[in-house]
């Protein structure tokens, strides 16, 4: 069991714990807000628990942050306890992939949220785009985020998920309908994390998603997206990357995280 006071307190949330789409969407825009999407125990082989007791004592009482395992877990056992009624499917990214590469595998969990009769898509882990609202999925048209615009059109098997960048719709991932068993998460991060062929093993990734920017990390190349306005790019040396890990990602850092943050910027070079 999740501590709903504590888990509110994390993200700063102080509305109704009731069922209901205004507290879905609520919940569902400021998790990613205060709690990064980052990499950092991949990198440092220490290994990712999908136990809800060390996912609960790492993002909230440690005000640390995850991955897509670890943070959608999280808030399928948050809505669990308010009373929706909540899935756990895998999806596929796609996102900007060459058109003659090999489809990678389906490696990122999202969740669907029944509210009404009607389906939602939740994903509260996928890094610099992550949903900042969640989406209807009985519809084709657009839906309009507090950054981008996203639609999902259905298929056979499921449902692809696009976003509308520079006023172009681009494929960011592929949702498979068939319900997940625990077991196959458990397949799929040990994939994720462990694999010498994941992308999580290899480079420092960070986001956060607020109501007025988004913050990216890949390894020590920060960028800032405001709402409305200019995008920013920095390339980092090690101390100005702990220092934006503090400033953007609301991270402690570790004395050990240093040497893997110097090791970053030295294969950056």
């Amino acid at each position: 069991m999740i501590h709903l006071q504590d888990y509110f307190a994390r993200i700063n949330y102080q509305g109704p714990a009731t069922p209901e789409l205004s507290t879905l969407k609520a919940i569902h825009a400021l998790h990613p807000a205060h709690i990064p999407f980052e990499n950092i125990d991949v990198l440092l082989e220490r290994g990712i628990s999908l136990d809800l007791n060390s996912i609960q004592q790492k993002l909230i009482c440690n005000d640390r942050g995850g991955y897509c395992f670890e943070h959608n877990a999280l808030f399928m056992q948050v809505l669990k306890q308010l009373g929706f009624e909540v899935e756990s499917l895998m999806a596929r990214n796609v996102w900007r992939q060459p058109a003659d590469m090999p489809f990678g595998p389906r490696t990122h969990q999202v969740l669907r949220v029944r509210i009404e009769g009607e389906w939602w898509l939740a994903d509260v882990g996928f890094g610099g785009l992550v949903l900042t609202d969640p989406l209807c999925l009985e519809t084709s048209e657009a839906q309009q985020g507090q950054h981008e615009a996203f639609r999902i059109k259905a298929h056979d098997h499921g449902w692809m998920l696009q976003v509308s960048v520079q006023e172009q719709w681009e494929d960011l991932y592929d949702i498979a309908s068939q319900p997940l068993e625990p077991i196959d998460m458990e397949v799929a991060n040990w994939f994720t994390s462990a694999s010498p062929n994941s992308k999580f093993r290899h480079n420092l990734m960070m986001a956060r998603a607020t109501a007025d920017t988004r913050y990216a990390l890949l390894n020590n190349r920060l960028t800032l997206r405001p709402r409305n306005g200019t995008v920013e790019q920095r390339e980092l040396n090690p101390e100005q990357l702990a220092d934006a890990l503090q400033e953007y990602f609301e991270l402690k850092v570790e004395s050990e995280w240093m040497p893997l943050l110097e090791r970053i910027v030295e294969k950056a070079n």
